[in-house]
Parts: C-alpha cells; sequence; structure tokens
C-alpha cells in the first residue's frame, strides 16, 4: 500500500519534469513552478499537495495516468520504480501494471545527461553521515 509520503514524492518528481495534476471538476492544471526549497519541499509544492489530498477537490490525476490520487492512496495501490527510467510509477499491488509509465509520453526520457528529479535533502544529515563514514 502507497502511503501519503510516497504518494507526495511520486508527484514531486514528476512536477520536476513538467508533468501536471488535473483536476477532473473545473478543469483546473495545477504545476508548481518549484518543488524543492533547499531542504523541504517548496511551500507552493506544499500547497498543491494540500489542494491534492482535500477531498472537496474530488477527482485529480497525475497527467499522462488513469489513476486518480485517491486511488493511489488506497490499500490496492504501491509506488516503485519504473523499469524503463527508474521514477515512481504507480503499480497496482494485485493485479496488472499499468499500461505505461507517465515517462513515455515525455520525448527524450529518460535522459541520463539530465538530472534526475529528487526529494529534498538534509544536507546536515547527509554531511554527519559521511563524516560517520570517515570516522569508522
Amino acid at each position: 500500500m502507497a502511503n501519503k509520503q510516497e504518494v507526495k514524492e511520486y508527484l514531486a518528481h514528476w512536477f520536476q519534469l513538467g508533468k501536471s495534476v488535473i483536476i477532473a471538476r473545473g478543469n483546473i492544471v495545477l504545476l508548481p513552478r518549484t518543488v524543492i526549497a533547499g531542504n523541504r519541499y517548496s511551500d507552493e509544492f506544499e500547497q498543491c499537495w494540500q489542494q491534492i489530498i482535500s477531498p472537496a477537490t474530488g477527482d485529480c490525476y497525475l497527467e499522462g495516468t488513469h489513476q486518480t490520487i485517491a486511488e493511489l492512496l488506497s490499500p490496492g495501490w504501491e509506488m516503485n520504480p519504473c523499469s524503463r527510467c527508474n521514477m515512481p510509477v504507480s503499480v497496482r499491488s494485485l493485479g496488472m501494471p499499468p499500461e505505461v509509465c507517465p515517462c513515455y509520453y515525455l520525448p527524450g526520457w529518460p535522459n541520463t545527461e539530465l538530472p534526475l528529479p529528487r526529494g529534498p535533502v538534509d544536507t546536515r544529515n547527509s554531511l554527519k553521515q559521511i563524516s560517520d563514514r570517515l570516522i569508522k
């Protein structure tokens, strides 16, 4: 089962590649310009996330997919890396996988010459881990 944090990371990665979330009611498109702000998600991304998970918003889905975000938060779905591009993709816990990864619709992707989308990095924690490894 995908938890809220995994779905949030899934959307953050795809937002960084220009994929948007479509809110079916009203044909509203969400695509924050900034996703990462230092060691956390940007306020703009957090506002989008809150709107996406709000029950008042209704059905919404990532561009290029057929599953709603509410479905992804149900026990029937997991987040796994795409076998083609290693980006997070939603997969049914039981049953057939999705027909295609959202990367199918991105021309020239995967592109190993570009930095890959990522989540926020706590630099203090990362440096402490490096320091701990050097001490050992």
